[in-house]
């Protein structure tokens, strides 16, 4: 199949499963989740050969005072790497090649059964409210075809929802003292996520669930209440496409779209550039609230590095100086010294 045939196919795969509209959720965004698909998918737990570690840090809506700081660090990985050891065409970089050429296309395999684990800790702050959660992760990886797999996984932990109270202005309104006065208040709460991960050499497919079980949460039981509300099951559905452009480009249409009740549907769509997996530039679009920049380098095939810019099309922009995104991977353990993942592109 020619270059434009399966440009333009990538395109249409892309745009079958967009949606319309999104307004807000209850977890964080994330802007580079491209580059770490397990923080939204459990079952992603374990794709590659090696130990991925990413550690982020997210300041949305820079110079507003009280707006959201999201920072956390993820680690997964398969149980066992002699289940499914192998060699590709990545493990190795001669130099002027592209370690994804034509070889890479030709020597894809599906995953040989394997379970994979993972862990989760996070933390997410606006204003006087502070998210801390932290969850573990198993997967099992199946191919269900000479080029296909399929991985289900799920996660189980905490969330930690705490109040500041201190930081509360009420003017002059009477508060319940136990809310007023009584300093940080904290409510602990299960944290369950599941989901499925559909993968092979060009194309990904995947449909997530968070924050399973829902749960009320309130700060105080009187009539005036700071919190009050319930934590809803968000989904997710993920879907990409890998399109060869020429020798050394490659091209990575995709898009999540969202559902938290009882909102309407939500997406975005994202397009990833990459020059020989090593430097990639990318772009992306949410509807309905605004555009970001993408920028990522592979600098060994131990380490990479990504950083976005959202700017915001709401008229929120016109006090905030937009949203910055750094991450930064580790790959650990990786026997075979691949410079790029074999699975998550």
């Amino acid at each position: 199949m020619n270059c434009k045939v399966r440009y333009w196919l990538g395109f249409v795969f892309v745009l079958m499963v967009l949606p319309v509209l999104v307004k807000s959720q209850q977890r964080p965004y994330y802007t580079q989740y491209i580059m770490n698909n397990y923080i939204i998918n459990p079952a992603v737990a374990g794709i590659e050969n090696y130990w991925d570690v990413k550690a982020s840090h997210r300041m949305q809506w820079v110079g507003i005072q009280d707006a959201p700081v999201t920072t956390y660090i993820t680690i997964h990985g398969p149980l066992k790497k002699d289940d499914f050891g192998w060699e590709t065409a990545t493990s190795m970089r001669a130099r002027g090649e592209n370690p994804r050429g034509d070889a890479y296309w030709r020597s894809y395999q599906s995953a040989a059964p394997h379970h994979g684990v993972g862990f989760t800790m996070l933390n997410d702050k606006t204003g006087p409210l502070n998210r801390f959660a932290a969850f573990g992760t198993y997967s099992y990886h199946l191919g269900i075809s000479s080029n296909t797999s399929l991985a289900a996984g799920i996660s189980a932990g905490f969330s930690n929802m705490s109040l500041d109270a201190s930081k509360l202005n009420f003017g002059t309104t009477t508060v319940d003292p136990a809310v007023a006065s009584s300093g940080m208040i904290n409510q602990i709460r299960p944290d369950i996520s599941a989901g499925l991960w559909l993968y092979s050499k060009d194309y990904f497919v995947g449909l997530a669930a968070q924050q399973i079980v829902p749960q009320n949460v309130a700060f105080s039981n009187n009539t005036v209440y700071v919190e009050k509300g319930k934590l809803v099951p968000h989904l997710f559905l993920s879907a990409g496409y890998r399109l060869q452009l020429s020798r050394d480009v490659s091209l990575l249409p995709s898009t999540l779209v969202r559902y938290v009740s009882p909102l309407p549907l939500g997406f975005d769509i994202n397009a990833k550039f990459m020059y020989q997996d090593l430097l990639w530039l990318g772009g992306s679009y949410r509807y309905q609230d605004g555009f970001a920049g993408m920028v990522g380098l592979n600098v060994s095939h131990n380490i990479n590095i990504g950083y976005s810019y959202d700017l915001q099309t709401s008229r929120i922009n016109t006090v905030s100086k937009g949203t910055h995104e750094i991450l930064i991977g580790f790959q650990l353990g990786n026997k075979y010294g691949d410079w790029c993942p074999r699975n998550l592109w």
